[in-house]
């Protein structure tokens, strides 16, 4: 209220007007948070498919269903919050519709007051001018009177004098009155600016409260995520895993027979010395698994349950190699049960590299083969040095050692001793792997060129053709670029050369991350380096939100390409309608253009629509369309199109549409197309510089709006 130009006013419904755009801009803020939860809670959900088609072999699978199911709850959670914060906008929405009602409401109700005050002002104006006007008078009288004037021109200057302290006296008085009336609805207002201000900031803080408490109830749902996720973890014993493991891929409960002796194989031409002992004991629900010990040229006893070779203390450099055929279980009363089949077999034989000198435990072969056996009597064991592994549907490659066929997940490998649990592990790569780099190394960029080509035909003249084509460059970057980027205070600068720029008319640059100099003399060429720390900030935030990605494409630039007309079209077209009462005759005659293109290729997938309307009965084309009743539209695909092509990739296509509310109406046809591996602008990119490498180079062009009329 106070100031000598009464502004309060105006402070303070312009202050009622910004409660506006707080709230709006608070709904922004949670919406983005909202955005922001819900793509990291996609980021959790492929990240927990990810772990459900890890490796599902070996004792360590059954953890894979933890990590899922704990991951799968994250997701959940952050889903959940973004339906609250949702709910929340919606209520943030409504209030925004309410305070809009309510400041309107208000504006009609101090619209007095605003009267007042524009009262006050005026008449504050006036009453200042009036003073002035009356000092000035009264000061010209009293100096005439001194300086001995006439008495007319003192009497006359008496008479405005008088006339100023009328007025002036008359603004005195309308200005007491124009302030009591100001002061008592200014008062009235501003208390009512408060209530409104009061109520917006405790709207504002329930609002926060609410968000608050949402965000706060997901940390506790993924709190309780986690613990559950250590409880499972810390209940997931080792004996645990490999009892699961019995029960998935145990061979049976019966224990068979020890074998005081060995185990004969044979192959179509030899005896082989492999010498078989059967562990009957190794872990609850675990079948029988056999040690096949490869020996040298020379001779081996079996004593009780030991194997003793005449060879043990030969050179051990000498390679160990045998021929071993295995044969299955003969039907038994008409019964299958034990017979292999290929798939069993290659299920329990994979891939191994194993030394000749070292014993192997082999389980899950015999799930389904059964070997012959001898009399359990002490033998003399002949070697041989051939080696081949039979089944007895399937002879795998004579070439293969039985060691190209033996995964590691079903072997393990012993030199002098028996070891109480027959399994091991290897890592699997699946899907792509993180890149990880050194930061000496040149780090690898792959760069993308991708435009799109807008047309107009208008019937057959060339002249009417109007053409605009668009492009974008795109660099994409491994997931371990980040780390080198961010651990190396000073990474070497990313510098491009975009060449052939004469070919485009205009260029828009990434100004967030790029520079250029405006000042380069090559017409033909442009050159361009990367802002690096806001490369390696943007880099980072695209990561924060989507970590499981194993790159990450940046936006470079955008740019227009200068065209020659239908001259730059790839595929040029011209189309004829012949409309009656009762037919439709259309024909579309197409052309492939190469000169269009930097390097001619195919244009794939190319489709033409064309709607045609007056009620069509039936329709005769060439080639074969396909006919939208519903949507009235005709349509043919052509597949690819190119020089190789018939007529060198020119033309017609032509239909006959019988009416029955006729004649129809001449409309524009649309046409879609691609073709990969190259571009109309003939624009390129080459790296400046070292630190850096070109992976890729991707071209590709397609349609955007392609049309056509009569």
């Amino acid at each position: 209220m106070q100031g000598e130009k009464n502004n309060g006013f105006d402070v303070l419904y312009h202050n009622m007007k910004h409660g506006q755009i707080s709230t709006k801009e608070l709904t922004d803020f949670i919406r983005e948070r909202s955005t922001i939860e819900e793509a990291y809670a996609r980021s959790m959900t492929k990240l927990a498919k990810s772990a459900g088609n890890f490796s599902q072999l070996g004792t360590f699978a059954p953890v894979w269903d933890v990590f899922k199911s704990s991951t799968e709850k994250l997701a959940t959670c952050h889903l959940e919050l973004v339906r609250k914060l949702q709910e929340l906008i919606k209520e943030v929405q409504k209030y925004v519709e309410e305070q809009a009602k309510a400041h309107k409401k208000t504006k009609e109700e101090v619209a007095s007051t605003l009267e007042a005050v524009q009262n006050i002002q005026t008449i504050s104006q006036a009453l200042q001018k009036s003073k002035e006007i009356y000092n000035a008078k009264t000061v010209e009288q009293e100096r005439l009177r001194k300086e001995g004037a006439t008495q007319r021109d003192v009497d006359k200057a008496g008479v405005k004098a008088k006339k100023a302290t009328e007025t002036y006296k008359s603004y005195v008085e309308k200005y007491a009155t124009a302030k009591s009336e100001f002061e008592q609805k200014m008062a009235e207002t501003a208390q009512k600016f408060q209530d409104i201000e009061e109520s917006h900031i405790l709207h504002m803080k329930e609002i926060i409260h609410s968000y608050s408490q949402s965000v706060d109830e997901t940390h506790i749902q993924i709190g309780e995520v986690h613990n559950e996720f250590v409880r499972n973890i810390e209940n997931t014993s080792v004996e645990g895993l490999v009892q699961k493991l019995a029960e998935s891929k145990g061979t049976g409960k019966e224990r068979p027979g020890k074998l005081k002796g060995s185990s004969m194989f044979y192959s179509n031409n030899s005896c082989l010395s492999v010498s078989v002992l059967c562990v009957n004991k190794l872990c609850p629900g675990v079948g029988a698994f056999c040690l096949i010990l490869p020996c040298r040229e020379g001779r081996g006893v079996w004593r009780g349950n030991s194997f003793y070779s005449s060879s043990d203390s030969e050179d051990e450099d000498e390679p160990r190699k045998f021929h071993v055929q295995i044969k299955p279980v003969q039907p038994n009363n008409g019964t299958h049960q034990n017979r292999a089949t290929i798939d069993e077999l290659k299920a329990s034989i994979g891939n191994i590299i194993l030394s000749p000198s070292t014993s192997v435990w082999l389980h899950d072969m015999l799930k389904a083969q059964q070997i012959q056996k001898i009399p359990k009597t002490d033998l003399l064991l002949p070697c041989t040095v051939a080696a081949e592994v039979c089944s007895a549907s399937v002879t795998l490659e004579g070439n293969r050692s039985i060691f190209g066929l033996l995964s590691k997940s079903d072997l393990q490998l012993s030199q002098q001793t028996f070891y109480s649990a027959p399994f091991s592990f290897s890592g699997t790569s699946r899907g792509p792997s993180p890149v990880t780099l050194a930061s000496q190394d040149a780090l690898p960029i792959a760069v993308a060129f991708t435009e799109s080509v807008n047309a107009y035909f208008k019937g057959a003249d060339p002249t009417k053709c109007i053409v605009k084509i668009t492009g974008d460059m795109t660099l994409s970057f491994p997931m371990g670029i980040i780390k080198v980027f961010t651990t190396n205070p000073s990474p070497a600068v990313l510098t491009f050369k975009l060449k052939n720029t004469s070919r485009l008319e205009q260029i828009l640059p990434n100004q967030q991350l790029l520079y250029s100099d405006p000042s380069q003399s090559d017409s033909n060429s442009k050159d361009f380096w990367f802002n690096m720390q806001a490369l390696t900030s943007y880099l980072r935030k695209a990561s924060d939100q989507n970590p499981s990605a194993s790159y990450y494409n940046v936006d470079i630039l955008k740019y227009q390409v200068l065209s020659d007309g239908i001259h730059s079209t790839p595929l040029n077209l011209a189309v004829y309608w012949k409309c009656t009462e009762s037919t439709t005759d259309l024909r579309v005659d197409y052309r492939y253009n190469p000169e269009s293109m930097d390097t001619p290729g195919p244009l794939t997938n190319v489709q033409i629509l064309v709607p045609v309307d007056g009620g069509v009965t039936n329709k005769q084309s060439l080639p074969t369309s396909i006919w939208n009743s519903e949507q009235n539209k005709c349509l043919w695909k052509l597949g690819d199109i190119s020089e190789r092509s018939e007529n060198e990739g020119a033309g017609s296509l032509r239909a006959k549409f019988e009416l029955s509310n006729g004649p129809s109406n001449p409309s524009t046809l649309a046409v879609q197309f691609m073709n990969e591996g190259s571009t109309l602008s003939g624009v390129d990119m080459e790296l400046q510089g070292t630190g850096y490498r070109l992976s890729l180079n991707k071209k590709r062009f397609a349609t955007g709006r392609y049309m056509a009329d009569c």
